[in-house]
Formats: C-alpha cells, sequence, structure tokens
C-alpha cells in the first residue's frame, strides 16, 4: 500500500530558506511575517486515507457518466494535423488520481497516464505545497542567470538520484559533484521540454566535431563526419527511435530526407540505424563508423522504445553496447523522458546498472505539472556555453518545487512501484496466456506496457474496444509504418490492486468478444 507522507515547504526547503523568504515578502509589504511563517509550516499529507478511499470507492464507476456532457465548449483555432488528431470527450474538465472526468462526463481512467506524464495522477494532494509556496509570494519567474534555491536544490537532488547516495549523505555526494571522471553524472542543464534536453545532448555530442562559435578552439574531431547510432526499425530504417521535434533529432529518426541527404552527401553527418538487441551487430557499426573519415559522436537509445512497439532493450544488450562505447571513446545517451520516475530507482538505467554519460528528464518528474525538463551530463561533455543550450522559463522556482514533490513520494513509496509493477505484469502475462489467439505477447517494463497483436485492426479495434467501453486510455501504435502492431499503457505510479484488476477486467471482456467476432 502507499505511505502517506505528511510534510512543510519548510520541512522540504530548509528553515534557512523559508526565512529569508519570509523576510523579504514581508519587507515588501505583501504578508505579515507570522502568517508567512505558518503557511510555510503547514503540514501536507501528500496521499491521505480519505484519497484513497475514495479513489477506490470510485474504480466501479469508471465508464459511466458522473455529470452531463459540456456541449458548448470552445472550438479552438488549431491546425487541420491538430483537429483531426483531437478528441474532445477527453479533454478534462477535472481529475483525480487515476482518474479523469471529460467533456463527455464520463469517469475516465488515465491509461497513458495522460500521455506519459503525469506520474501521481490528477490533483495528487502533495502538490497542495506549490499553491502553498504561490501564495506565499514564493515567485516562479527566474532565468538561466538567477537560478533560484529551489531550481539549485534540485539540481543537487537529482544527482543524488541518479548516483544512487542516500538522502542525507552530503560527503558523498559533494564528492561526486567535485568529479572529473568519466561517465559521472554530475551537472545538469535546466530546459524545458524533452525536446529541447535531446537537442541539448545532441548538440553536445556535436560540438566535439563543430565549433559552436567561431572563437572555440578546434574540436577534438574536427573534419571527420560525426555518425548517431540510433534504434532502427524492423526493415533496417530510422523510425524506431524518437529524440524530440527539433530539426536535427527529427532527422535521425528519418524525417527532412531531402535536407538529411544533402547533409550526408557533404559529410556533415550521418544516422546509422542499429538493429534493436542485437549486440553483434552494434559491433559491426561501430567497427564500420568509428574510424578514418567517419567517427562514431554518440549512441542515443531509450531503455523502452514507447513510440515503437514499447519494445524493452535487453540488459546484455545495453551492457555490450555501452562497455564498446566506453572503449572507443562514444558518448551514450539515454533518453528517459519517458521512463524516468517509473522506475523504483526513479531512472531505470540504474536498474541496467550502467553509466551513460547523458540521461534526459522530463515528463514524470514534475507530474505533469510543467514543462519542465533537464539533462543530466558529466564533467567531460560539459562543453557548451550558457548560449548552447540556453531557455528562458527551464528554471521555474514552482516546477522545480514539483519536482522535488514527486521525488520525496516516490522514493518513499519505491517498494509499492516494484510491487503494483509486478503486480500488473503477472496480470497481463495471464491476460495474453487466456487470449493468446489475439494476444501474441506483451513487452515493455514495470507500467509501461505493450499488448502485441497480429495486425494494426486488431490493435485499434482493442483499444477503441476498452475506450468505449470502459474509458480506458489506450494508444495503438499505427503512425510508423514499419512499426508492430501494438496498444501502449502507462499507468501512474499511484495504481491500486483494485485499479488493476478493473483494467485487467475490461480487456478480457473486449479481447473475448473480438475473439468471438475473429471466429
Amino acid at each position: 500500500m502507499l505511505k502517506n507522507l505528511s510534510l512543510s515547504l519548510t520541512d522540504l526547503l530548509g528553515e534557512d530558506y523559508i526565512n529569508h523568504v519570509c523576510t523579504a515578502v514581508a519587507a515588501l509589504g505583501l504578508r505579515d511575517k507570522n502568517e508567512l511563517k505558518a503557511l510555510a509550516e503547514k503540514k501536507v499529507d501528500f496521499f491521505p486515507e480519505a484519497y484513497r478511499q475514495r479513489l477506490e470507492d470510485l474504480i466501479p464507476q469508471a465508464g459511466k457518466s458522473l455529470t452531463s456532457p459540456f456541449e458548448k465548449s470552445s472550438g479552438g483555432a488549431g491546425t487541420k494535423s491538430f483537429n483531426e488528431a483531437f478528441h474532445k470527450n477527453a479533454a478534462p474538465l477535472t481529475g483525480m488520481g487515476f482518474f479523469r472526468l471529460g467533456e463527455d462526463g464520463r469517469l475516465a481512467i488515465i491509461g497513458k497516464s495522460e500521455h506519459y506524464q503525469a506520474s501521481l495522477g490528477h490533483n495528487f494532494p502533495g502538490y497542495e505545497l506549490l499553491e502553498i509556496a504561490a501564495h506565499m509570494g514564493i515567485t516562479n519567474i527566474t532565468h538561466n542567470n538567477t537560478r533560484g534555491h529551489i531550481s539549485r536544490m534540485l539540481e543537487r537532488e537529482l544527482i543524488r538520484v541518479a548516483n544512487g547516495i542516500a538522502p542525507g549523505d552530503t560527503a558523498a555526494l559533494e564528492a561526486v559533484l567535485a568529479s572529473e571522471a568519466p561517465h559521472v553524472l554530475n551537472r545538469v542543464i535546466n530546459l524545458e521540454t524533452g525536446s529541447l534536453v535531446c537537442e541539448a545532448a545532441f548538440k553536445m555530442m556535436l560540438a566535439r566535431f563543430y565549433k559552436l562559435q567561431s572563437h572555440f578552439p578546434a574540436p577534438l574531431y574536427s573534419g571527420r563526419t560525426p555518425v548517431f547510432l540510433v534504434m532502427s526499425d524492423f526493415k533496417g530504417g530510422l523510425e524506431a527511435n524518437y529524440h524530440g521535434t527539433t530539426i536535427m533529432t527529427q532527422m535521425l529518426r528519418g524525417m527532412w530526407p531531402e535536407l538529411y541527404a544533402q547533409m550526408e552527401q557533404h559529410g556533415l553527418m550521418k544516422a546509422v540505424p542499429v538493429p534493436i538487441n542485437d549486440a553483434a551487430a552494434f559491433a559491426e557499426a561501430v567497427e564500420r563508423y568509428d574510424n578514418g573519415k567517419y567517427k562514431v559522436a554518440g549512441f542515443i537509445h531509450e531503455l523502452v522504445l514507447m513510440n515503437y512497439g514499447g519494445i524493452r532493450l535487453d540488459n546484455a544488450y545495453v551492457d555490450a553496447c555501452h562497455k564498446l562505447c566506453h572503449e572507443h571513446d562514444i558518448p551514450v545517451f539515454v533518453d528517459e523522458i519517458q521512463s524516468c520516475m517509473w522506475s523504483p530507482e526513479l531512472f531505470l538505467f540504474k536498474e541496467y546498472k550502467c553509466h551513460p554519460d547523458f540521461v534526459s528528464v522530463g515528463k514524470g518528474f514534475p507530474g505533469g505539472n510543467y514543462p519542465a525538463s533537464k539533462i543530466l551530463t558529466t564533467a567531460a561533455m560539459d562543453n557548451l556555453n550558457q548560449f548552447g543550450a540556453l531557455v528562458t522559463n527551464g528554471q521555474e522556482e514552482l516546477a522545480s518545487l514539483a519536482t522535488l514533490i514527486t521525488i520525496r513520494f516516490a522514493e518513499t513509496n519505491a517498494q509499492h512501484t516494484a510491487q503494483i509493477s509486478a503486480l500488473w505484469r503477472e496480470k497481463l502475462a495471464a491476460l495474453a496466456k487466456r487470449h493468446a489467439a489475439i494476444v501474441k505477447r506483451i513487452d515493455g517494463d514495470g507500467l509501461l506496457t505493450s499488448l502485441f497483436f497480429d495486425d494494426a485492426d486488431l490493435a485499434v479495434a482493442f483499444c477503441h474496444g476498452i475506450g468505449e467501453v470502459a474509458c480506458i486510455d489506450a494508444s495503438a501504435q499505427t503512425y510508423k509504418a514499419n512499426c508492430p502492431p501494438v496498444a501502449l499503457m502507462k499507468l501512474p505510479l499511484i495504481t491500486s490492486p483494485a485499479l488493476i484488476d478493473c483494467i485487467i477486467g475490461a480487456m478480457d471482456c473486449i479481447l473475448t468478444k473480438m475473439e468471438a467476432k475473429k471466429a
């Protein structure tokens, strides 16, 4: 069962900082100092029993109408492609925990954590501390040059967690922060979205081949063509990887083909796909492209390919590839935008016991409250000046506070994450066995899930069925030509056994109907 926490802002941010904030806000005449101190010391229950019980009580209501539909909502002014993909009924009026109440008035289960970001669901009680902080006058607005105390606290916490250091072990943290050793994550750049984070890592790799600015010294691998190794799709193409929406990272996945062809033709860069979970093929790619005019600039990958079948990379494959990269001075970027916070370790790469040179942070860490993302890197890869990866809003104080709250709750409930993930996988495996005629296998990791089907039509029918009947979110991944036909889900960390039983029951019902229709 999930453990409750009861913390105040003072508990979380420290008495010294709170005293200075209270003095400063009172000096401006915004609030009385005693009132401010009382707010800062107010204890907030992160997951109170009444909240937990209310979620459990609502589970039988999933899929039912709790309110009348909101018929006259705004039509917006979206582009054609966004409007074609729009689902008005699922647009939220409100939400609670693992539920969303949409414009259609039905109670929906957020089976994808609202597109993979709501790690603690909707209206998580612990985030009341955000409201208290704002009411106290703690400003959210800051800049790269004036990163606030909360954001700097968060930077250190991320390094602590990434390096497996126990809370409060300041000596170990200081040693890591001072390290110049290779593959030790001890630097943080605060950005705003996952796309910008991935681009920052890409630029730090590229900076070993090209000058960021004209007055910079010649880079280490100047004159050689940078080659980026990315995950291959099942036809040997580039469509399996996904690392953001900037032009350069889009080219890594086969977009902008004419522009990319010109860059490749002139030896400016090259993207090479490597087969999924094939260590021998990876070694061949390194042998071919890490000599002569070429140099492998980096190996960029997710650990669970949530944009390509939810396929999990094998531990042995990751170990072999990373070892080879370290031997050849090839930086490794583990893109954890999807997986971070969903592991009991908070970072999935820690379960692989690997030591990457870049790790992305996003989505789940701020609980979907803010577009706050980070790139973690090493001393060796700290090669950009401030303007190389600059954003104005990447270090908002309340966004950093949201992440600190999420970290504290997730670390306290690491055992629950492990147990609920194991239960979900066990129930899914049994489901797949019962419906082996339709469900070929399951993949993913923990609460990140993919169900494989024989063809895309079956995957679409399954997702449509549980969406219509039980209002459970799932995505049929059909937008990539070579992608295996799967249904994707990603349950929030606060998932309970009763919720799992509800979802499995709905899946059973839909799959039984599909089998009857197929027969």
